[in-house]
């Protein structure tokens, strides 16, 4: 049987036993037959209600609100109970998409132990990933590769799982099994304490099934590859570790000849680098980068291709309706107004006897609001002067056309400021014209003095006017530091670095993010002080090619 489907049969049965104990599936797969089969048997074996919900969900479904109808009807608030009040399992569609405010939500009511929570994930790139709040919480992952929609996912038999659940409760845990998930956990990059509990829960649930009193070795095993391999870190993602201890010497007393091990089939006897071998093998080789990147695209300030998120009134995401006053400008919620006005009908109506049809007062009405993400604007300035173009100012314009391209495949704006000789120049106004920019880059020449202060008056200004243009703009500085052009276009060089200087804090209080590019052959002091005046990140890549200037500009990018 393949070692995915396996597991898969695995962790539904775990599910099924203990929903609340591990608090759910985090379900990593396009719309497909395989993700038809896993929801319809999550569907079967789930002693719990099981609801749908899309990222859109507002808080009176989760947690109740009033009822309109009945209200109107009644002349009096009839409430409604949200899914929260009662124990059930939830089905997230499109959880990649999941609000943080929704995330948060979900959280806490995981918290309380009174559901499960199945996540369908359905991105399509490695940024897509679900929130961290919703991974922290969820103890099983399914990637659905390698599963055929052939293979029936024929979990256990009803009697089976009915007689597990029923013994739940009494199966023990050995002190060391807890001992070695919490020591497994830390090895593998995971610092919260929910993990090792998800994972004690799964192997209860396993024990349960295999009609143990306790749990063994196998359950730990399985418990950690169902629960641990998708938190797992990256080795380049964790912080140094301390050197191990010298082992203590072996104790020279005579054996006493007291095998305890051999008497009980389920006494822990697994070392802790064989569940770490465990967790290695669970996944694919290249799902923890996946995974990694996604943790990566949650944790920066904007995700790719996007901009500042802005509220109004008009388009993009619907957010919950507020208060507020007509103005002929934002939009009227009409269920959200009669829904406030509902439950003072009856009293109204006592104070205006002779009133018909429904009475709404000024503090009634609601207001739509929508959540936009601005598009987003990278405004290269590239060094061409002539100690540029004699060092890095090929692999520099190597680096920005990869860019360029990615840039232009997330519908990113690019604009491209070039400064040399005595002045800078704006080459390319905002534009997604990928023909275009590779055209206006590849013309750039080289040489002449190095007027930074001019270049980043120019990106200054650039981004003031993207910033009106309702774009949010990132600046992107690529040179090697040695000013000698002030802004009068002299050659002047301890004035050309105080004029650089100076436009550095100039862009820093506009609240721009920066990115500074040291493309020198050596690290330049000057323009790691210049980073700091910026309030910039500071990048040194000496010996780096085109390929690694631009993944790495490019990770800097995505963080800033």
């Amino acid at each position: 049987m393949p070692q995915p489907y396996a597991r898969a049969r695995a962790a539904l049965a775990v599910l099924a036993v203990d929903p609340e104990g591990v608090g759910g599936l985090w379900l990593r797969a396009r719309p497909s037959p395989q993700r038809d089969q896993v929801t319809g048997a999550v569907a079967a074996l789930v002693l719990l209600p099981l609801t749908r919900l899309a990222p859109n969900v507002g808080d009176e479904t989760l947690f109740g609100g009033t009822d309109l109808a009945a209200s109107l009807v009644a002349g009096r608030a009839v409430l409604t109970r949200g899914l929260f009040a009662t124990p059930r399992a939830i089905v997230l569609a499109m959880a990649e998409r999941c609000p943080v405010a929704l995330a948060v939500r979900l959280g806490q009511w995981l918290d309380r132990g009174t559901g499960c929570l199945i996540a369908l994930d359905e991105g399509a790139e490695p940024d897509e990933a679900l929130p961290p709040a919703l991974i922290d919480r969820l103890g099983l992952f399914l990637d659905l590769d390698g599963i055929s929609a052939h293979l029936p996912l024929d979990v256990a038999d009803p009697t089976l799982l009915a007689d597990a659940r029923g013994r739940l409760p009494f199966v023990t845990v050995p002190d060391e099994a807890i001992e070695l998930l919490t020591a497994t956990a830390a090895s593998v990059g995971i610092g919260s304490l929910r993990a090792p509990l998800q994972a004690l829960a799964a192997a209860r649930a396993h024990a349960a099934l295999r009609g143990a009193a306790a749990v063994g070795d196998e359950d730990l095993r399985l418990a950690v590859e169902l629960t641990y391999a998708h938190r797992a870190l990256p080795q380049s993602d964790r912080a140094d570790e301390p050197p191990e201890a010298e082992p203590p010497p072996p104790d020279d007393r005579p054996d006493d000849g007291d095998d305890t091990n051999s008497a009980d089939p389920d006494t822990m006897t697994l070392p802790e680098d064989m569940l770490l071998d465990a967790v290695r093998a669970a996944l694919p080789a290249d799902l923890l980068a996946r995974l990694a990147a996604g943790r990566a695209a949650r944790a920066a300030v904007g995700t790719s291709g996007s901009g500042g998120a802005k509220k109004g009134n008009r388009r993009g995401r619907p957010l919950g309706s507020r208060p507020g006053r007509p103005d002929g400008q934002s939009r009227i919620d009409p269920i959200a107004t009669l829904r406030a006005a509902a439950p003072w009908q009856a009293v109204r109506r006592a104070l205006q006897p002779g009133a018909t049809g429904l009475l709404i007062r000024p503090d009634d009405f609601r207001l739509r609001r929508f959540q936009e993400l601005s598009d987003r604007v990278l405004i290269f300035a590239v060094d061409a002067s002539g100690s540029a173009a004699m060092a890095r100012l090929a692999e520099a314009k190597g680096a920005v056309e990869l860019l360029l391209a990615q840039a232009y495949a997330r519908r990113d704006h690019v604009a491209l400021v070039a400064f040399r000789g005595t002045a800078a120049e704006l080459l390319l106004a905002p534009t997604r014209s990928l023909v275009q920019t590779k055209r206006r880059l590849a013309g750039l020449p080289g040489g002449g003095g190095t007027p930074l202060a001019a270049g980043l008056q120019m990106a200054i200004e650039v981004a003031r006017l993207s910033r009106g243009r309702g774009m949010t703009p990132t600046v992107a500085l690529l040179t090697d530091g040695r000013a000698n052009i002030d802004l009068n276009g002299l050659a002047n060089r301890p004035k050309a670095t105080e004029d650089a200087a100076r436009m550095a804090r100039m862009l820093a209080a506009t609240g721009t993010p920066a990115i500074v590019l040291d493309t020198a052959m050596r690290p330049q002091p000057a323009l790691q002080t210049l980073a700091r005046q910026m309030g910039a990140a500071y990048l040194a890549l000496p010996r780096a090619d085109a390929r690694r200037l631009s993944q790495a500009l490019s990770g800097a990018l995505e963080a800033a």
